[in-house]
């Protein structure tokens, strides 16, 4: 009888523990499941800005969904931690898990930034730019280089830059009697072109147009310059655009993304991949809407620049291309490859 009964002591010991392991698993597992991140994301944007809250708003709210509230994006605008420059290096050392910004605020680091920000005068359709990203290439050889820095590389949107001046272009005089607020490949190859280009922060823009620091300025094209209040001082909107191109990206630090369970990671990458054709077709939608607004309400005046204004920009414009296919090895190939592209559109 003994035995008996020190088995069956046994055995409801081992019981007794089995249940307590499967209760404390149970119990620890949706703990675990429900662990939160919280990223901090500086914008290249201010608050006022259209892409403020349709790109980084709309990240944060899908990211919030998908991730059943797992991970938190605390963003701030324009200047609030770092500057516009400052923000890749930050996301880079792993300061900041995400942001967004030009590339051409980090042409000392990705030797491909000159052709993402858009050489001027080389695609004429949006879908030319997206299929150059997408469907050749080009935005993997920017996710490459940039993950040598410790960054994954996420194009926000395609769009074509066009500029807003306080007077006409209607000779090649007055382009070059302009100042222009611009940045990245653009500032300079205005400068080169014979305009002077400068950079100003998209905070300091609407006050430099206003007491005629800059007489044109870009900032996207007219849903970017309506979001900014800029129409309210310049009533031009120049044709055609200056480039279209990948102009804004969010970046996020490696660092960060690996921290973050298999399952989330996938969500991340997926959700940015998805923005980019999201917020590319959103943003031609609006763009056209939003210039026959201000046309009807504001006033505002299509420029189309003459022939021989165009004509002379495009020769400035081809000129630069070899610039920048000169800056790396990656470059020289990713030129080439435009290049090739063009002329099988017929451009070149």
């Amino acid at each position: 009888m003994n035995l008996f009964a020190n088995a069956r002591k046994t055995l409801t010991v081992y019981a007794s523990a089995l249940t307590l392991g499967v209760s404390a698993a149970l119990t620890a597992a949706p703990a675990a499941a429900q662990e939160t991140y919280t990223w901090k994301v500086q914008s290249h944007w201010p608050g006022a800005s259209s892409s403020y809250t349709d790109s980084l708003v709309r990240l944060q709210r899908v990211l919030d969904e998908r991730t059943d509230g797992r991970l938190k994006l605390k963003l701030y605008e324009a200047g609030a931690l770092f500057k516009a420059q400052e923000t890749f290096n930050a996301v880079s050392r792993g300061i900041l898990e995400m942001g967004t910004i030009s590339p051409g605020y980090a042409q000392d680091k990705i030797s491909l930034a000159g052709i993402a920000s858009g050489l001027p005068f080389a695609f004429r359709n949006v879908w030319e730019a997206t299929y150059f990203h997408q469907g050749m290439g080009f935005e993997q050889m920017l996710r490459d280089e940039a993950a040598e820095h410790g960054v994954y590389w996420a194009t926000d949107k395609v769009y074509p830059t066009e500029m807003v001046i306080k007077k006409p272009i209607n000779s090649w005089d007055d382009f070059t009697r302009l100042k222009i607020r611009s940045s990245g490949a653009l500032q300079k190859f205005l400068t080169e072109a014979g305009a002077a280009a400068s950079y100003i922060p998209g905070s300091e823009l609407y006050s430099a147009l206003d007491s005629g620091i800059v007489d044109g300025a870009h900032w996207g094209a007219a849903q970017g310059a309506a979001s900014m209040a800029l129409y309210e001082v310049a009533k031009y909107h120049v044709q055609p655009a200056l480039n279209i191109a990948g102009t804004d990206v969010i970046i996020v630090s490696m660092k960060a993304l690996k921290k973050l369970p298999e399952d989330m990671q996938q969500i991340v990458k997926d959700a940015l991949d998805e923005q980019f054709w999201v917020r590319t077709n959103e943003y031609l939608y609006k763009e056209r809407i939003t210039l026959a607004k201000v046309i009807a309400e504001q006033g505002v005046q299509v420029n189309v620049m003459p022939d021989e204004v165009q004509d002379k920009l495009v020769k400035a414009a081809q000129a630069m291309w070899n610039e920048e296919g000169e800056r790396s090895a990656n470059a020289k190939k990713a030129l080439a490859m435009l290049k090739d592209y063009l002329k099988e559109l017929g451009y070149l």
